[in-house]
């Protein structure tokens, strides 16, 4: 019985342009295997991580995002005396998964109660409006790049000014039965 020789296999990741290498026997071995990917060096500090799943398409190996979250640690150092966090988590319909999502608030002062529940609710309503017709991979792309906070920050503003405004948590929720079911209505139609 021959051992097969692990050897380095790019991996493409094409949400974020990107191609990795790991180590294995032959390319079938990375089918349906999860792997996490640390972007804070890119990101100047800011620590994301992203969890992938690889596919095989056309007999290559193609890393499709599963979820993005802030690490902890970088949340327990934004935090300060003095100041209150907001946070929710709802499931939201993209435009090709069902999503859940975590937005991450904090004020730079003390504020009531009834100011947080209006950022949460605020909140709420602008990332509906703003999930509705994108698709996963280009909501990855948003929080990677920050444009989906600025543009929660500059709505929020309005409500109480913000010292921190993040999106924590962003993964596929789909579940078995839901996905059936819209599979059968798209071949109803």
């Amino acid at each position: 019985m021959a051992v097969e020789k692990k050897k380095f296999l790019q991996v493409q990741i094409p949400a974020i342009s990107r191609e990795i290498e790991l180590i294995g026997t032959g390319i079938e071995t990375f089918n349906n295997r999860h792997i996490k990917l640390d972007l804070t060096p890119e990101l100047r500090g800011k620590s994301l991580e992203l969890k992938l799943v690889i596919k095989l398409k056309d007999r290559k190996p193609i890393a499709e995002p599963k979820e993005i979250y802030l690490m902890g640690y970088y949340i327990r150092r934004m935090m300060r005396k003095g100041t209150d966090y907001v946070e929710d988590s709802f499931l939201i319909q993209c435009s090709n998964h069902r999503i859940r999502i975590k937005p991450f608030l904090i004020t730079r002062k003390r504020v009531s109660r009834t100011i947080r529940n209006a950022l949460r609710v605020a909140a709420k309503e602008f990332l509906i409006e703003y999930v509705k017709e994108k698709t996963f991979e280009n909501l990855i792309l948003d929080v990677i790049n920050n444009k989906m906070q600025k543009e929660l920050n500059i709505k929020l503003k309005k409500v109480y000014p913000l010292g921190l405004c993040e999106i924590r948590f962003l993964g596929i929720e789909d579940q078995k039965g839901y996905v059936e079911e819209k599979e059968s209505k798209k071949e109803s139609e």
